[in-house]
């Protein structure tokens, strides 16, 4: 993993934890902040591989994204992959 995929694996700061805890929202609604931040976080990723901007990427290439995450983590090992699941 290089420098900026090690930055950006962390999808959640701890500052931005600690505001999501502090907000006054449901502890579903604190799920779903998370969940978006993570998900920006992933969307800015897949956009910068497949060199386009996130509003034009598509679900096709967001699935392919994945598949080749996949397929990497399966050939190289969990380390070789950006995602660490």
């Amino acid at each position: 993993m290089n420098e900026t995929q090690a930055a950006n694996a962390q999808f959640l700061t701890i500052e931005e934890a600690t505001q999501v805890d502090a907000a006054l929202l449901s502890s579903h609604e604190k799920f779903l902040v998370r969940l978006t931040i993570s998900s920006l976080r992933l969307l800015i990723q897949i956009a910068k591989d497949e060199q386009v901007a996130i509003a034009d990427l598509t679900p096709q290439q967001i699935i392919h994204w994945f598949e080749r995450d996949s397929q990497i983590r399966r050939e190289q090992g969990q380390e070789a992959a950006f995602l660490k699941w």
